[in-house]
C-alpha cells in the first residue's frame, strides 16, 4: 500500500477531525504490511476549523468572548504568515449554548463573539482574515458581529451606524475579509437564513416567519449604509446571516472546503501518496454537495491519486460514491451494527476499520 494520507472530518458527536483521523491511522500502522502513514484532519468551514488548521501547523491564539447567549466562551483564532482563521461554530455555534436549542435561544443568540474574535486579529495585524461560516445558533443576520466590529455594546439596539468600524477594516489599505462557506444560501425568504437553518436553531414556524421579516428590514437599513445590496448573494444566509454582514463590509466569498484545503496545505501532502482515506460521520447526499470528504475526493482525483471512504454509516450507492471518485467506502457499521454502540465506541471502531482497509485493499 506505500504511502497512506488520512483525512478525515469530525464524526459528529462523537469524535472531532483530529482524533477521528489518528485512530484510522493507528489502525493503518498496526496492520502488519507497515504503510507509511501521513495524517491531515479537515474540516469544512463548520466545527473542527480551527483544529484543522492547528494541526497543518497554524498558531493559535486564544481569546475570550461574548457566547452565543451571553456569557464567556474561550475561542480563539489560528494564523500564519499574515492570515488569521476564525471559527464562527467555536465563538458562536449551537455548541456554546448552555442547553439544547429553543424558541429562548433563537431569539437571543448573537453573533457578537465572532465579531470579537475577528476584531482580535485585526488588531494583531493580519492582512487576511479568513470568517469560516457554520454551526451558528443565530439568525441576527450579522448585527451581533456588526456591533463587535464597531465597539458597539451588543446589549443596545440594532443599528447598522458604521461610524466606529475597526480601523483596519476602511480605506485602500483595509484587511481582506474572506467569507469561507460551502452553503449558497440567501439572506432572506424560502431559501435563506431563517426557513432553512432557524428550525434547527430552536424556531418554530411563527418565529421563523418573524425573524424572516426581521432580516429584510436589517438588509435594507445595512444597504443603505454600506452601499451594497448583497441580501440575494450566495452565502448571505450563511451562520444564520453571518455571511451578509461580511459580504457588506465587502468580504469576499470563497468555498469552505477548498479554501481550507488549500491553506493547510492538502496538495502538497497528496505528492508521493498511493492512496487517500477521507470521510466524515455520515456519507449521505450531504456529503456529495461539497463537504471535506467531497472536496479532499476532487483534490486526490486531480492529483491521480486513489481514494476511499470511511464513515460511521455509508448511505450512498455504489454509483454515487464511483461518481464522486471513490474507490469503495468502509463504514463503523460494517463492524457493529448497532449505531449507538458506533458513536459511543468510535474510536476503538476507527482502529479496526483502518485495519480492515489495510487487509482489504491491494498492496504492491
Amino acid at each position: 500500500m506505500g504511502r497512506v494520507l488520512v483525512a478525515l472530518d469530525s464524526f459528529k458527536g462523537s469524535l472531532d477531525a483530529a482524533t477521528a483521523t489518528a485512530a484510522l491511522a493507528r489502525g493503518l500502522r498496526g496492520h502488519r504490511s507497515r504503510p507509511e502513514v501521513l495524517e491531515h484532519p479537515v474540516a469544512d468551514g463548520g466545527e473542527g476549523t480551527l483544529a484543522a488548521f492547528e494541526a497543518a501547523g497554524f498558531e493559535r491564539v486564544p481569546v475570550r468572548v461574548r457566547g452565543p447567549v451571553g456569557g464567556e466562551v474561550i475561542t480563539g483564532f489560528a494564523h500564519r504568515a499574515g492570515t488569521a482563521v476564525v471559527e464562527s461554530a467555536d465563538a458562536s455555534g449551537l455548541g456554546r449554548l448552555p442547553g439544547p436549542p429553543s424558541r429562548e435561544t433563537a431569539v437571543a443568540a448573537s453573533t457578537c463573539g465572532t465579531g470579537q474574535v475577528i476584531a482580535a486579529a485585526l488588531d494583531a495585524g493580519h492582512r487576511e482574515v479568513v470568517v469560516a461560516l457554520g454551526g451558528s445558533a443565530s439568525t441576527d443576520g450579522g448585527a451581533g458581529l456588526l456591533a463587535a466590529l464597531t465597539g458597539r455594546d451588543p446589549e443596545l439596539p440594532r443599528t447598522a451606524e458604521l461610524a466606529g468600524l475597526h480601523p483596519r477594516l476602511r480605506g485602500p489599505d483595509a484587511t481582506r475579509l474572506v467569507v469561507a462557506c460551502d452553503v449558497d444560501n440567501p439572506l432572506c425568504g424560502p431559501h435563506g437564513a431563517a426557513a432553512v437553518y432557524g428550525p434547527q436553531k430552536g424556531a418554530d414556524a411563527a418565529l421563523v416567519a418573524e425573524l424572516d421579516r426581521d432580516l429584510r428590514e436589517w438588509a435594507r437599513e445595512l444597504a443603505v449604509t454600506t452601499g451594497r445590496a448583497v441580501a440575494d448573494s450566495p452565502g448571505a444566509g450563511a451562520a444564520g446571516g453571518a455571511g451578509f454582514a461580511l459580504l457588506a463590509l465587502g468580504g469576499r466569498r470563497a468555498a469552505g472546503i477548498e479554501l481550507v484545503l488549500d491553506l493547510t496545505g492538502l496538495a502538497d501532502r497528496l505528492a508521493g501518496a498511493d492512496l487517500v482515506v477521507t470521510g466524515e460521520g455520515a456519507l449521505d447526499r450531504q456529503t456529495l454537495r461539497g463537504k471535506a470528504p467531497a472536496g479532499v475526493a476532487r483534490a486526490a482525483r486531480d492529483a491521480g491519486v486513489p481514494i476511499v471512504a470511511a464513515a460511521g454509516r455509508n448511505q450512498l450507492s455504489t454509483s454515487d460514491l464511483s461518481a464522486a471518485g471513490f474507490a469503495a467506502a468502509f463504514a463503523l457499521t460494517d463492524l457493529d451494527p448497532d449505531p449507538a454502540r458506533c458513536m459511543r465506541d468510535a474510536e476503538p471502531l476507527l482502529e479496526r476499520l483502518g485495519a480492515r482497509i489495510a487487509e482489504e485493499l491491494p498492496r504492491d
